[in-house]
């Protein structure tokens, strides 16, 4: 196993970290240009996976509050939702890696207690996240949520098992609300 590199801090600090621990031969000002360049070509494009479209409105319908906790740094997070700014106007707060409650990152649980203030401070088992990395998984089950892993097939593959998660599902597709006490699809809306 390679070195493991935690990357709170600002961007600077992370960047001169990953510079450091690689050797790449950059300064810290390109490498920050570069990885600029490749967001700004890259993420406009994204697509949601199947299912969030359909979860999110079904939330939104039954006044279940929502929260973004994602580890991205504020300014990636922009440039990721760029075309996607009516669908993340639907929650109701965004907390990225790099807000300044969020003092360690996953697995620690401070992502998903911060995102769980942004929304009320409803009790933390009352809480669902869906995460798509181990980490993240870790870091929900810290902060005690329940927690679906919505697994990509390839990491799936690598990862066996449910990784400590409550359940684990390769499409949001699957998800049935019913099972965490939350109101059964109605497609009609």
């Amino acid at each position: 196993m390679g070195t493991q590199i935690a990357f709170n801090g600002t961007p600077p600090t992370r960047y001169a970290l990953l510079i450091n621990e690689t050797g790449i031969d950059m300064t810290v000002e390109e490498y920050s240009k570069e990885r600029d360049k490749g967001l700004l070509e890259r993420f406009p494009t994204i697509k949601l996976m199947p299912g969030v479209m359909r979860l999110v409105k079904h939330l939104k319908a039954h006044n279940i509050p929502i929260a973004v906790a994602t580890s991205s740094l504020r300014n990636s997070f922009e440039i990721k939702s760029t075309n996607l700014r009516e669908f993340f106007s639907m929650f109701d707060g965004i907390v990225c890696g790099n807000d300044p409650e969020v003092k360690c990152g996953k697995p620690a649980p401070d992502i998903f207690l911060v995102a769980s203030k942004e929304i009320g401070s409803p009790p933390v088992e009352q809480c669902l996240v869906f995460e798509d990395a181990i980490n993240g998984i870790k870091a929900a089950k810290n902060a005690g949520m329940n927690v679906v892993w919505v697994a990509h097939k390839g990491l799936a593959e690598v990862c066996p098992g449910d990784n400590g998660a409550d359940e684990k599902l390769l499409s949001l597709e699957d998800f049935n609300p019913e099972k965490y006490g939350l109101p059964p699809f109605d497609d009609s809306l």
